[in-house]
């Protein structure tokens, strides 16, 4: 793994999504907000934090929440919202949209800054006849509810794997599959122009059929790139090749000008043993890569100087989640709000949290464990300052202050307290909060007595 420090080559261009205005055109870094966890913070912890903490300034939530709606009221925080796959067929009629829209978007909008409706996730990948037909009725019913209920700025769309593609290589060869490209992308397509609403797609070079020859393609990392013969470009990265991709079935269908947003794109930073891709180091390459990527406003070779609106996947890790273990692990942040790792999406640079350090033989900490009520935390913070251990780091000014949340600030205080202790197990115990880990937690300057 490189030695140098991501942030400091990542941040200052990702520091200018925040001066690129509101518009949906512009260039934006978001992040995909799933709640398959039994032990995440509630979502107002969640939105304050990453008003505060962090540099996204939008996210897409795979539901119609009301708490994680009203939680980001006043944020300034845009949120795309989700229609479930078995409520599209209904929502085809006018009626049934308008009860939607006054039920799931009037009680919130505008103090929630709602900026998309996604149809439904990835239907055609489902199969189901039912739902592909009802797919376009249903977007263009809701469209035509939210200007009945006199809102003209929430765009309508739906989100796409990359498996309506063939002849997805060399890029230029792209198109859509067949009977699909006239039955159904055509007319979408048609309505997103007039609507001026993004086709939305999920690009996973993850997913790529990775080998050692190809990894590096798929990472950013030097590689000899892949040559397209129709039009002589060399590909020098697996995402360029896959927007270029979708993009040249757009335009064969003459509608190369509606936008693109990436709305889910990622990678798992802890895998089973048959996924040797899957490791902490390869997760930092792509996410920091692609999001350097993005900033530069190079656009991609079929589509020079082109921004797209980018949604990492995802923001927590969660344990609830179905599938292999990679599939708990996209998260950039645990559930205690501390990195996994940082890209660079910090606000000031401040790592907020830490990659984990290798296990040290021998040495041990206390850490809070996650989903522990903050009335807890605080009891444990003052508990243990009440005790004249030194509190100035978490303290305003000091090393271990930012975060400035109660999950960190409990974890540095739980620390010290049970280093002074004589490191015995149930010196961490605190009313059964805390939690001893062989992970260095130390991050930055602020580090933990060992």
């Amino acid at each position: 793994m490189a030695t140098s420090n991501p942030n400091l080559s990542i941040l200052p261009l990702l520091l200018a999504f925040l001066f690129l205005g509101g518009s949906h055109h512009a260039l934006a870094i978001g992040v995909n907000y799933g709640t398959l966890g039994d032990n995440l913070p509630p979502p107002a912890t969640v939105a304050a934090f990453l008003k505060q903490h962090t540099i996204i300034d939008r996210v897409k939530i795979f539901n119609t929440d009301p708490a994680i709606l009203t939680a980001f009221k006043n944020t300034g925080i845009s949120v795309t919202v989700t229609i479930g796959n078995g409520d599209i067929p209904s929502l085809a009629k006018l009626p049934a949209a308008r009860d939607w829209v006054s039920t799931h978007i009037s009680p919130f909008y505008p103090s929630t800054q709602i900026t998309r409706i996604a149809v439904g996730n990835e239907i055609t990948a489902t199969g189901d006849k039912n739902l592909l037909g009802h797919l376009l009725p249903a977007m263009k019913t809701l469209y035509s509810a939210l200007k009945l209920a006199g809102i003209s700025n929430i765009q309508v769309s739906t989100p796409h794997t990359l498996g309506i593609l063939t002849n997805s290589e060399p890029p230029s060869n792209a198109r859509f599959r067949p009977v699909f490209d006239k039955v159904i992308f055509g007319p979408m397509l048609e309505f997103l122009r007039e609507t001026k609403s993004p086709f939305m797609v999920n690009p996973y070079p993850y997913f790529g059929g990775l080998s050692e020859n190809s990894i590096n393609y798929a990472l950013f990392k030097p590689n000899p790139g892949v040559l397209d013969s129709n039009t002589g470009i060399r590909y020098t990265n697996m995402f360029d090749a896959m927007l270029d991709s979708v993009y040249s079935a757009m335009k064969r269908m003459g509608y190369g000008d509606v936008e693109i947003c990436v709305a889910e794109t990622g990678w798992p930073s802890v895998g089973d043993a048959n996924q040797p891709f899957v490791t902490m180091e390869n997760a930092i390459s792509y996410n920091g890569n692609l999001l350097k990527h993005v900033s530069s406003g190079k656009g991609t070779p079929l589509m020079p100087n082109r921004r797209f609106e980018t949604f990492l996947f995802a923001l927590f890790n969660e344990n609830q989640k179905p599938g292999s273990t990679a599939e708990r692990n996209f998260g950039l942040f645990r559930p205690d709000l501390t990195p996994v790792y940082d890209v660079g999406i910090m606000r000031g640079g401040q790592a907020g949290g830490h990659t984990p350090s290798p296990s040290v033989s021998g040495k041990k900490w206390c850490v809070a464990k996650p989903g522990i009520s903050v009335q807890a935390l605080q009891s444990n913070i003052d508990y243990v300052c009440s005790k004249g251990l030194d509190c100035k780091p978490i303290q305003s000014g000091g090393a271990c202050f930012q975060p400035d949340t109660i999950q960190s600030h409990a974890a540095y205080a739980m620390n010290a307290y049970y280093q002074s202790s004589g490191r015995h197990d149930y010196d961490c115990y605190f009313s059964q909060t805390g939690l001893v880990t062989s992970s260095d937690p130390s991050y930055g300057t602020c580090r933990y007595s060992s």
